[in-house]
């Protein structure tokens, strides 16, 4: 064994913080891109934010070229036309001016001549910035009621242990009295004689029967058979099945009907309504438009609401101005924030022109989907896209994560154009996504009584030419949270 020193040449690719920044930049969504701006323009004096668009060929030349005379002469025209350019310095401020206006303007009452009467201003539910959550609704509650400290302590420690949906689960209970120091069946009673009887109704229970059992006593307190069907058949219940039901409780049909209508009225999750339990409404914005002029299909981005980012014509001055003289520190510090600025544009640009590139590609393999709608939707994946324009499978990754198209058939997010492929008996190969629609179209058809079940549905695609397994068409059923055919029957 020796050691031995020997040279060697090889090609690899470095990150640098430049294009980990453009990396990062290209797959921010557009909510995340605004902040990132935002957050930028706070750390960055360089970076300023236009008011009004500019394209990027003349953030380009700004950025190459500075201020110039055509620059300054469409200041001057601004001026001419009565567009008021900022004030540069302190002592040329107005400020006699500035109080008049800011009493004209203010939202003080003091400062405005409309008076408004008591109904006129809004209520406090309208002024809150937050919904209330579920435990401060039962808190709230709680503190109206008489209570002992101990039951006030063991009522507090339930809330804190309750889900989005109002259950609390019966495996908490012991570890509860535990911690309380009390008996478990003094955590019990204060579930069941104090959190139970607080609205909403149904909440604390520890499973559905319980949440079913407590409202149907509250709402319908004498009708024993109601009682009787959420207690011990629920089962049956949900799978609607009537016959032991009837043999079971020996009432008449038209009376088991009308429980399981009440039944139904019935709320299986009483904490849903409240903030932080159920989904809230998540509102979309597009990142491109493809729009349909004459034949052809254009697209154009929405820029609409992202800052439009310049260089900051005060420190360009003051590079020039200092040239070789002038503090090395500062000097520094101004070109570093300088080649940051220049870089986080030109990477905005170009994450904005890679995500044009790619949804004109998809355009192009996906015209039959826009011409006729999501039956027609082709088989693709990331490698066609990327070949076409000429990028790595990575790149169309990355831009097509959390981006949304507006097309003539509705909002769609980029990932939703690529599906896997399905054989097809007809020759021609579908799209995953058309036959799910399939399936749902022909569960919106079917019989309520008789249930298309994922036998008979895969019976069905066969028939119009796609070999489909049943378990491929269960998995497909329950992407789209279409219960079984069971779940789905109507015995009424």
């Amino acid at each position: 064994m020796e050691l031995k020193q020997y040279l060697k040449m090889s090609q690899q690719l470095v990150m640098t913080p430049q294009l980990q920044q453009a990396i990062k930049l290209l797959q921010l969504s557009r909510a995340e891109l605004e902040e990132q701006v935002q957050q930028e323009l706070l750390e960055n004096p360089i970076l300023e934010m236009e008011v009004e668009a500019e394209s990027p060929d003349a953030v380009r030349k700004q950025i190459e070229t500075g201020p110039d005379e055509e620059a300054a002469h469409d200041r001057s025209e601004q001026l001419d036309q009565g567009v008021t350019e900022p004030r540069k310095k302190d002592d040329e401020f107005d400020w006699e001016r500035f109080v008049d206006d800011y009493a004209e303007y203010s939202s003080n009452p003091g400062g405005n001549d409309v008076r408004l009467s008591d109904d006129d201003m809004p209520t406090l539910e309208q002024t809150l910035a937050s919904r209330p959550s579920l435990a401060d609704h039962l808190e709230w509650q709680l503190g109206m009621m008489q209570l002992l400290e101990e039951e006030r302590r063991v009522a507090l420690e339930v809330i804190g242990n309750l889900n989005n949906d109002g259950y609390i689960s019966a495996d908490l209970l012991p570890q509860i009295a535990e911690d309380q120091g009390v008996d478990l069946s003094e955590v019990e009673t204060v579930l069941t004689e104090v959190i139970q009887q607080l609205d909403p109704i149904g909440v604390g229970a520890r499973d559905l029967r319980e949440c079913l059992l407590i409202q149907a006593k509250h709402y319908f307190p004498r009708d024993d058979l109601v009682h009787q069907l959420i207690d011990k058949h629920l089962e049956h219940l949900e799978k609607k099945n009537v016959a032991p039901i009837l043999k079971d409780l020996d009432c008449d049909i038209e009376d088991l009907q009308g429980a399981m209508v009440l039944v139904r009225e019935l709320e299986p999750k009483p904490g849903r309504n409240f903030a932080g339990s159920g989904e809230e409404p998540q509102y979309v914005t597009p990142d491109v438009y493809v729009v349909k002029l004459g034949d052809e299909y254009v697209v154009q981005l929405n820029e609409d609401g992202l800052p439009k980012l310049k260089i900051s014509s005060f420190y360009q001055n003051q590079m020039k101005a200092q040239g070789r003289k002038g503090d090395k520190r500062e000097k520094e510090f101004i070109q570093d924030k300088f080649k940051s600025a220049v870089w986080l544009i030109r990477s905005i640009h170009q994450r904005q022109q890679t995500i044009r590139k790619v949804t004109e590609s998809i355009v192009r393999f996906q015209r039959d989907f826009l011409d006729q709608g999501v039956e027609h939707l082709r088989p693709l994946i990331l490698r066609q896209v990327a070949d076409d324009i000429g990028m790595h499978e990575s790149t169309i990754s990355r831009v097509t994560t959390a981006k949304y198209v507006h097309t003539p058939q509705g909002i769609f997010e980029l990932k939703y154009f690529f599906n896997s492929r399905i054989t097809s008996n007809q020759g021609a190969d579908l799209a995953s996504e058309s036959v799910k629609q399939k399936i749902k179209k022909y569960i919106s058809e079917e019989d309520e009584k008789k249930p298309l079940s994922d036998q008979r549905l895969c019976e069905m695609l066969e028939a119009e030419g796609m070999s489909i397994a049943r378990r491929t068409v269960a998995k497909y059923r329950e992407m789209m949270n279409i219960a079984p055919s069971a779940q789905r029957k109507k015995v009424f």
